[in-house]
């Protein structure tokens, strides 16, 4: 819908009325979605119903019951009322602009200012019947506004990249920086303030958590330099840098996030450990919290949990329906040794509470050993490793086998030890699962013979190894067509095996705001299963590294993650840097 400029002169003489945008009658969207021949009567009714159990606006009651896409609900909208649907993910926002629209009432309302609009703004509102939020948001802005349809799911998404806490984070330290300025730092004034919620380090480290699961940070780092502090968060497996310059309040934030963790305030020579669960955003996060002495000052890296989002099962993991059904058997299984290998950082926790959460039924005593716990689950045992009282993985694993367990999860095979006793039990009628910092699922099975357990009980006990990596997803909003060169091609050709298929085709992020101009946005993991059988068993018995290797190619439905990997590149998820990188890594290590 396109609207002309108004002319200056003709503005003064026009009654104030007519410079407001006209106003949305309201619309039945069942009625139109029906008139439309999107959804039938009968369609329609049952969304009604069920309308009124879940207490969800209708569009959203059609979409959930698969009745109807969301694009077609808007565009059905954007025709009845004339006004524009816009694409979120190829509309470039001016955020200092989207600014002027206060976070609360955005977030209210659903809405989003997108650009200048004749003598007000272009609105892009997920409900654009919602005569209230306009009126609301025209009264704050005191200029008219214009409504324009966008996907909610998409607002919500951009909402969270516009609405950074960047500036305010800066303000903040500045002001607590003039505090200390102001007047000597006390410590123990500090602690005793814990209460304090306008206190300037208690509103910084809001702002700083606030941000960090807006943009869904893994880590959160804070560390002092020479001259200023840098706050660094990992997201997507890549960290993301601000600089501050007031240096002298890094000490502050280490002793605020001491005192919440329950740490020794007083103790700054040496590392320390400690956790807190904290509210953001509706959100309940479990932060892990490490701190480390450094030349300036002391570093501290937080692991954000979030505990409000569940345990994922392994069909959110995104793993291929095929490995995801033959984990699913593996599992079921009354007895064995069930490992999961990678290297730090590729998910494999994540991965054995999916396999937990499946497992996790009245019927089942299981009892883990973590370090951490991570996620807490209902009727699981989970006890916590404690190395100053030499509680560890063997320890808790001993005295397991004595409290009747079903299932059994180590957190890692550290030692000889640990994986000496899990292997008897795994032959004493217990499943037993764990974790292998191994390269892939070949290797993992020889590391385990190489750590001084008779390579017999191995191979008896052991029954599947699924190894894993996480790669990074392309960017939805700036992905675009790209041709490998012949460099790239001979490279492919190895990891496939032979000539490419003309039909082959490959995908790039060229970076835009949506994804901070990375190209990436989210991650998945490339897994590759290996059950054990006969063959394997023979080589592995054997101590036969060469035997166990070959046995283990003959196998049809064995994929190595390398070919996983191009699969993904194939199909647009990923690129083929991230392929590269997963072949170099598996090769560097093999």
């Amino acid at each position: 819908m396109e609207l002309e400029p108004l002319d200056p002169k003709k503005e003064k003489k026009e009654p104030v009325e007519e410079q407001k945008p006209p106003q949305q009658k309201r619309v039945r969207i069942g009625d139109l979605l029906v008139e439309k021949g999107l959804i039938t009567d009968a369609q329609l009714k049952l969304a009604l119903q069920e309308q009124k159990l879940t207490g969800k606006k209708i569009g959203n009651v059609l979409v959930d019951m698969g009745f109807v896409q969301e694009s077609k609900i808007l565009e059905s909208l954007s025709q009845h009322l004339d006004l524009p649907f816009i694409d979120m993910r190829h509309f470039q926002i001016n955020h200092s602009l989207s600014h002027s629209l206060a976070e609360n009432l955005a977030r209210r309302y659903r809405a989003l200012i997108l650009s200048e609009h004749k003598e007000g703004v272009l609105l892009g509102m997920a409900d654009p019947m919602d005569l209230l939020a306009q009126d609301e948001i025209q009264r704050a802005l005191s200029k008219p506004v214009y409504p324009a349809i966008v996907k909610e799911t998409e607002l919500l998404a951009t909402m969270d990249l516009v609405y950074r806490k960047h500036e305010e984070i800066a303000v903040i330290a500045g002001e607590l920086d003039q505090d200390l300025q102001e007047s000597d730092f006390d410590l123990s004034d500090l602690a005793t303030g814990t209460d304090t919620t306008d206190a300037p380090v208690v509103r910084l480290l809001q702002s700083i958590l606030e941000d960090a699961v807006q943009v869904k940070a893994s880590d959160i780092h804070i560390e002092p330099d020479e001259a200023s502090i840098r706050v660094r968060q990992r997201v997507d497996g890549v960290l993301q840098e601000q600089v501050m310059k007031e240096k002298r309040i890094a000490n502050a934030l280490v002793l605020r996030l001491k005192i919440m963790s329950n740490l020794d305030i007083s103790e700054k020579r040496l590392p320390q450990d400690g956790r807190f669960n904290i509210r953001v955003m509706d959100r309940s996060i479990d932060i892990r919290l490490s701190t480390m002495p450094t030349q300036w000052g002391e570093s501290v890296v937080m692991r954000l949990l979030d505990q409000s989002a569940g345990i994922k099962t392994l069909e959110q993991l995104g793993m291929p329906d095929d490995i995801r059904e033959r984990m699913e058997i593996v599992i079921e299984r009354p007895h064995g040794l069930i490992l999961v290998t990678g290297p730090t950082g590729s998910g494999k926790t994540t991965t054995l509470y999916s396999a937990l959460n499946k497992l996790n039924t009245p019927q089942r005593k299981i009892i883990t050993a973590e370090d951490p716990i991570e996620f807490r689950m209902p009727r699981i045992n989970q006890v916590q490793v404690n190395s100053k009282i030499d509680l560890n993985f063997a320890t808790i694993l001993r005295s397991s086998l004595r409290q009747d367990p079903d299932v059994i999860l180590v957190g890692e095979m550290r030692d000889q030890e640990t994986v000496s006793i899990g292997v008897r039990a795994a032959l004493t009628g217990h499943l037993v699962m764990s974790t292998l910092h191994t390269n892939d699922a070949v290797s993992s099975a020889m590391r385990l013979a190489d750590m001084g357990v008779e390579p017999w009980l191995v191979a008896s006990a052991l029954r599947a190894i699924l190894a894993q990596r996480l790669v990074k997803k392309i960017c939805n909003y700036c992905r675009t067509d790209y041709q490998p060169d012949q460099r790239e091609i001979t490279w492919l050709e190895q990891i496939y095996g032979g000539a490419l298929p003309p039909e082959m085709s490959f995908h790039r992020g060229q970076g835009c705001y949506q994804c901070n101009n990375t190209g990436y946005s989210g991650r998945i993991g490339v897994y590759e299963i290996l059950e054990l059988n006969d063959p394997m068993i023979e080589a592995l018995r054997k101590n036969d590294t060469s035997a166990f290797n070959h046995a283990a190619e003959q196998v049809d439905s064995y994929i190595p993650m390398a070919k996983r990997a191009l699969v993904y590149a194939t199909e647009g998820i990923t690129d083929l840097q991230e392929v590269f990188r997963i072949t170099a890594d598996l090769e560097d290590k093999s």
